[in-house]
């Protein structure tokens, strides 16, 4: 009887699936996502995810340029998407309504495992944690983000680990949301919340020092000072001042509790920094607040080449969806560039795996010979196509 020959691509990309690697096991043990009706989902979880992590790693500037190449794309169409492929209105319901529960679940788990797979640095500074907001521009029909009168803004409140170059913890608010109530959240106790000006508050930094919680915060020059205690400083040095205090004014806006006041001068530039950490030097906690910036460089790293802030949800729900896509991204990236390459996530490893993963698409055409009333035996023909 003639043969018949057929061609199918095998889309068994090893970068890709590198990448992918750490939320196989984490997969397994998130929460089921499970349907709302008697109708089984057109987009389950796994596909959900892993069409999100493609959306960033690829940078698509919209859901619209995101959901044509995965209609378009041999790769993205047989392996991102599901097998009959995601419709506008199927992706849109996902992602403004499910998956929440899941993402922070996969999110909490991967940043543990990147935290054990990336080496510390500083340890000698203890578990330093980076807390800032960032503001994303959102659209007038977005009402929850309350920000002013005729624009619409969100933000987001992160702990950035300082120590790994990762982030921590994440919340959601509007664009007016204070942002020093998240700081005990975010920290964890024995931990320094390292803070910019925006974060002094007298109260706060009692009630830190009760939970067990660490700080270095800069405050304000103008800030009013009750010394205790005067410590010696090197006159050929940056640091000018270091003493035992009670900020505030004394009565109801004074802490409390006694802390450490740092100065020091970088650049024709007084810094003023208020912390909790007797047990470093002088400089030690300059470095520490230096060390600030770390979180800002994430942020405008992690937006211009992850488009992070591309919109393609309006919902808080979706955009908390966005944006933790978004973070599993990068830890996806930092532990890969740790593995592979034995160094933190730069632009140039990212567009070296891009490059990769198109080349090994180029490579992966199979041309397989099925017979007509033949019992293929498919686990040779798998083996014979991975190989």
């Amino acid at each position: 009887m003639p043969n018949t020959i057929s061609t199918k691509k095998i889309y068994n990309v090893p970068s890709f699936n590198q990448l992918w690697k750490p939320l196989l096991t984490i997969l397994h043990e998130a929460p089921p996502l499970v349907s709302g009706s008697n109708r089984p989902l057109q987009l389950d979880f796994e596909h959900q995810l892993k069409t999100l992590i493609f959306f960033h790693l690829e940078e698509h500037d919209s859901a619209q340029h995101l959901l044509q190449v995965l209609e378009d794309d041999d790769f993205a169409r047989e392996t991102i998407a599901p097998k009959k492929g995601i419709k506008k209105s199927s992706f849109s319901e996902a992602i403004n309504n499910r998956g929440l529960e899941q993402l922070l679940f996969v999110f909490s788990t991967l940043q543990a495992k990147a935290r054990n797979t990336i080496p510390i640095q500083f340890a000698g500074l203890g578990e330093l944690v980076a807390i800032d907001g960032s503001l994303i521009d959102a659209c007038l029909t977005m009402l929850w983000a309350d920000y002013r009168k005729d624009s619409k803004k969100a933000k987001v409140h992160l702990g950035f680990d300082i120590n790994r170059s990762i982030p921590r913890k994440l919340f959601l608010t509007n664009g007016k949301g204070d942002e020093r109530p998240f700081v005990s959240q975010i920290l964890e106790p024995g931990e320094t919340g390292v803070l910019d000006r925006g974060y002094q508050h007298h109260r706060n930094f009692d009630l830190l020092q009760n939970e067990g919680k660490h700080f270095a915060c800069r405050i304000k020059d103008s800030t009013v000072k009750t010394i205790i205690e005067e410590f010696n400083v090197s006159p050929d040095g940056i640091i000018f001042y270091d003493a035992k205090v009670l900020l505030g004014q004394p009565g109801a806006k004074q802490t409390k509790t006694e802390l450490r006041l740092v100065g020091y001068l970088i650049d024709g530039i007084k810094y003023w920094i208020a912390t909790d950490r007797f047990d470093l030097t002088a400089e030690e906690i300059a470095l520490i607040y230096q060390l600030r910036w770390e979180v800002e460089k994430f942020f405008k790293w992690w937006k211009r080449h992850l488009h992070v802030y591309h919109l393609i949800a309006q919902s808080e729900y979706g955009l908390m969806v966005q944006i933790l896509t978004g973070l599993i991204t990068y830890l996806l990236l930092a532990i890969y560039c740790q593995e592979q390459h034995g160094e933190k996530v730069s632009i140039k490893r990212v567009r070296e795996l891009r490059a990769k993963i198109n080349n090994e698409l180029a490579r992966l055409t199979v041309t397989c010979h099925i017979y007509q009333n033949y019992d293929y035996d498919m686990k040779e023909y798998w083996r014979y196509a991975n190989s």
